[in-house]
C-alpha cells in the first residue's frame, strides 16, 4: 500500500468543532480539523487527539472491510446505468476558490468560476438558472448566472454565512450564520440580493430545507441539538424540536412531511415528523454523518469519517448497506430521475457516482481541490 498522504482541510463544516477552512466534521474557521480514522487495519493510525493545523489532515486509502457485521459494497465499474435528468454537478471547490460546473454524462468539469472566499453551501433558485453560494471565509453570498457562467452579484453578510436554502415558491433565499443564532432572509431582486430581515434559531444553524409549498422553514441547530420549525409568513420558530447530537445536514422527504437530520456526534440520523414537531426516530450511521439524500425509496448519508455511504430504509429506519467511497464524502444528492447519487469527496477531490438500486459506485469524476457542495447542487 502506497504511503499516506497529506492534503489542506476543508473550510467549514458540521464538525464537532465547526465549520472550518478545511475538512468535514471537528474543525473551525480557522482551518483545524479532527483527522478521520484509518479505513482498515492494513492503514496507518490516526492521531486520537489534538487538532492538526490546516494542512494537516491526513488522507490513506485503504481496501473494503466488514465494519459491525456491515458489508461494505466495492466499486464496481465506471460507466452510468442510465442517463440522469440532472446533467450538472455545480461543485462548490472550496478550497480551489472555485464553483465548478460538471457534466455528469461525460463526466468533465466544463467550467471553473471563481468564487473567493472558500465557497461551501449552494442553494438553487426555482427555475434552476440561478445558483447561490455561500462564503463563510469571504462572509457574504455569491450569485451566479448558471447560463452566462458567471458571477452577477454578491451581498456582504455578517457571522459565518454557510448553510443555504431557497423557498420554491416565493424564492426567498435563506442563509444560515454558523456563529450565530439567525438564518438571514435574503429577496432576490435586478441586483441580485437585497437583505430583508433575520429569523431566530438555536446555535449555530447550518443545514436549510423549505416544505413543497413554501410555508414552512427548517433549520438543524448544530450547537442546541435541535431543529428549529419555522413559520415562513411571520418569520417565527413555531417549535424546536430535539435531535441527536449536533445536528448538521438536514433533507425533507418529497411531500415534506418528514425531516431527516445527520447528528454528527452521535452518529446517527433523526427522522422528524414536522407536522407533529418531533422525533420519531433514528438509524445508525458510519462516523461522523454529514448530509442525507434520498432515492428509490432509500435514504444515503455520507459518512465523513468512515469513508462510506450509509444506505438505509426510510420507512423502517433500519440499516441496508454502506457503500464504500472516496475520502472524506461530504455534499450528496440525487438527480432529478432518481437514478444516479452524487456524493463529493472531500479528501480525495472527486465525486462518486452511486447507482440507488444496485447500491454500487458506477463512476468516478475528478474536480478541484476540496469539494464540498453543501446543499442543493444537482440541475
Amino acid at each position: 500500500m502506497p504511503p499516506p498522504r497529506r492534503r489542506p482541510c476543508p473550510p467549514p463544516a458540521g464538525g464537532v468543532g465547526g465549520p472550518r477552512w478545511g475538512s468535514g466534521e471537528g474543525s473551525d474557521l480557522s482551518g483545524s480539523v479532527a483527522p478521520s480514522p484509518a479505513r482498515s487495519a492494513g492503514t496507518l493510525p490516526r492521531p486520537k487527539s489534538g487538532l492538526p493545523a490546516l494542512g494537516g489532515c491526513l488522507r490513506i486509502s485503504g481496501r473494503p472491510e466488514i465494519r459491525g457485521g456491515r458489508a461494505l459494497l466495492v466499486l464496481a465499474g465506471f460507466v452510468l446505468s442510465g442517463p440522469a435528468l440532472a446533467q450538472e454537478a455545480l461543485v462548490t471547490a472550496q478550497l480551489g476558490n472555485a464553483v465548478e460546473i460538471v457534466d455528469l454524462a461525460s463526466k468533465k468539469i466544463v467550467q471553473s468560476i471563481p468564487v473567493p472566499g472558500a465557497p461551501a453551501g449552494i442553494a438553487l433558485s426555482p427555475d434552476r438558472k440561478t445558483a447561490y453560494v455561500t462564503r463563510p471565509e469571504g462572509h457574504g453570498v455569491s450569485v451566479i448566472d448558471l447560463d452566462a457562467r458567471r458571477v452577477r452579484a454578491s451581498l456582504d453578510l455578517p457571522g459565518g454565512p454557510l448553510g443555504i436554502g431557497v423557498n420554491p415558491k416565493s424564492g426567498e433565499v435563506y442563509v444560515a450564520d454558523w456563529y450565530g443564532t439567525r438564518v438571514f432572509v435574503l429577496r432576490p431582486d435586478a441586483d441580485g440580493l437585497a437583505l430583508e430581515g433575520e429569523i431566530a434559531t438555536g446555535q449555530s444553524p447550518s443545514g436549510i430545507a423549505v416544505t413543497p409549498d413554501g410555508a414552512t422553514l427548517l433549520v438543524a441547530n448544530r450547537e442546541s441539538d435541535s431543529v428549529s420549525i419555522v413559520d415562513v409568513a411571520s418569520r417565527r420558530e413555531t417549535r424546536r424540536v430535539a435531535v441527536g447530537q449536533h445536528p448538521f445536514g438536514l433533507t425533507l422527504s418529497a411531500d415534506g412531511a418528514t425531516a431527516y437530520t445527520a447528528n454528527v456526534v452521535s452518529n446517527d440520523v433523526s427522522a422528524v415528523d414536522v407536522a407533529a414537531g418531533r422525533e420519531t426516530g433514528r438509524v445508525a450511521t458510519g462516523q461522523r454523518p454529514y448530509v442525507i439524500a434520498l432515492a428509490a425509496g432509500k435514504g444515503f448519508v455520507t459518512d465523513q469519517y468512515s469513508n462510506t455511504v450509509t444506505v438505509f430504509d426510510p420507512a423502517t429506519l433500519k440499516t441496508l448497506a454502506a457503500i464504500d467511497v472516496g475520502d472524506h464524502p461530504e455534499g450528496i444528492a440525487a438527480t432529478r430521475d432518481g437514478k444516479t447519487v452524487v456524493v463529493a469527496n472531500w479528501g480525495d477531490n472527486g465525486l462518486s457516482l452511486i447507482d440507488p438500486s444496485s447500491l454500487t459506485v458506477t463512476g468516478t469524476v475528478e474536480t478541484g481541490d476540496g469539494p464540498r457542495s453543501f446543499g442543493d447542487f444537482l440541475r
